[in-house]
């Protein structure tokens, strides 16, 4: 009887011990219905889910509205054809709220598409010049903006192709950015 009391004495030592290191400011998550969560998935090497595959796969997705309440720690996500072939409730620890910002919503540019679903690039200015030395010769190089481009998205082209294609450009000195 004496080993039984001993061996139940150091259970309960060792459990009080991992219950001290357990976070005593947590608090258990609740969503409220119409609320918006990020849903956690877990990333595994070489398995494509939710049309992503990599390393560098999101470890969250969403948003995805709560239509409802399943029981104390479940919750009910509306159906998006991302969550088709899967079960629609989740536990609350797979779910992370999500907090709008209107601050970080990035407008989407309008750009014209054709039937082929691609556009073509025009150039809006030249930025920089630059001559690049060779051995033999010298090539003109000229740095070209793109319209729907940022200016740190210009890129270096020949300038002899560039005024065939583009005479516009170089026809004023008013084009440089500089």
């Amino acid at each position: 009887m004496d080993k039984v009391q001993l061996i139940r004495q150091r259970l309960l030592t060792a459990q009080s011990r991992q219950k001290s290191y357990a976070d005593k400011r947590r608090r258990d998550l609740v969503f409220t219905i119409r609320d918006k969560v990020f849903l956690r998935v877990s990333p595994m090497k070489g398995v494509m889910r939710f049309r992503k595959r990599s390393k560098l796969s999101p470890r969250f997705i969403g948003p995805y509205e709560i239509p409802d309440r399943v029981g104390a720690v479940a919750y009910h996500l509306a159906p998006t054809s991302e969550l088709s072939f899967i079960h629609p409730v989740f536990h609350v620890s797979m779910q992370r709220k999500y907090i709008s910002d209107s601050s970080q919503v990035l407008e989407e540019p309008v750009i014209p598409l054709d039937e082929k679903l691609s556009y073509e690039e025009e150039s809006m200015a030249i930025v920089d010049r630059q001559v690049r030395k060779l051995r033999s010769k010298e090539i003109e190089f000229v740095k070209v903006l793109w319209r729907n481009h940022t200016v740190e998205e210009a890129t270096w082209e020949i300038e002899d192709a560039m005024r065939v294609k583009y005479p516009h450009l170089f026809q004023s000195t008013g084009t440089y950015l500089s």
